[in-house]
């Protein structure tokens, strides 16, 4: 498949850098850390190619997908003792397939309700992103 060279995820762009950080490739996608930590431990996990929707893939791309998803969701979980992992796929406005995964804690910010796409109120040290990252990477 194409890269779109109008697509922050696959020009990995300046706009993309200062919203997150990558961690790694995985099967079919690739996992960033998102900067802004209002949730402790949000990641986004992007599908490798330029496609919008889930329907667009095949099945075993769709399930390859997924696992790399849920694979990540099961980490974030045990790393950070989430109480609830969210999941947003959007892409209104950024039409590349990726799913935000946004841990949710008892009595944390929205908790029971939605979580903000990007509150803009908790950024960390890069020591303290680099922690954050060490730690995923080796539950992963």
């Amino acid at each position: 498949m194409e890269k779109n060279q109008d697509c922050l995820y696959c020009t990995r762009n300046q706009l993309q850098h200062d919203l997150m950080i990558e961690i790694c490739d995985l099967d079919v996608s690739t996992l960033f850390l998102f900067k802004e930590q209002t949730y402790l431990g949000r990641c986004v996990v992007a599908y490798k190619d330029h496609v919008n929707e889930l329907f667009e893939l095949s099945d075993k791309d769709r399930n390859a997908f997924m696992k790399d998803v849920c694979h990540v969701a099961e980490t974030m979980s045990k790393v950070f003792k989430a109480k609830k992992i969210n999941y947003g796929a959007y892409s209104d406005k950024l039409q590349h397939l990726h799913f935000h995964l946004a841990p949710k804690y008892e009595g944390g910010p929205d908790y029971g309700g939605t979580f903000a796409m990007n509150p803009q109120k908790v950024y960390l040290s890069d020591a303290g992103y680099a922690d954050m990252i060490s730690k995923i990477k080796a539950a992963l």
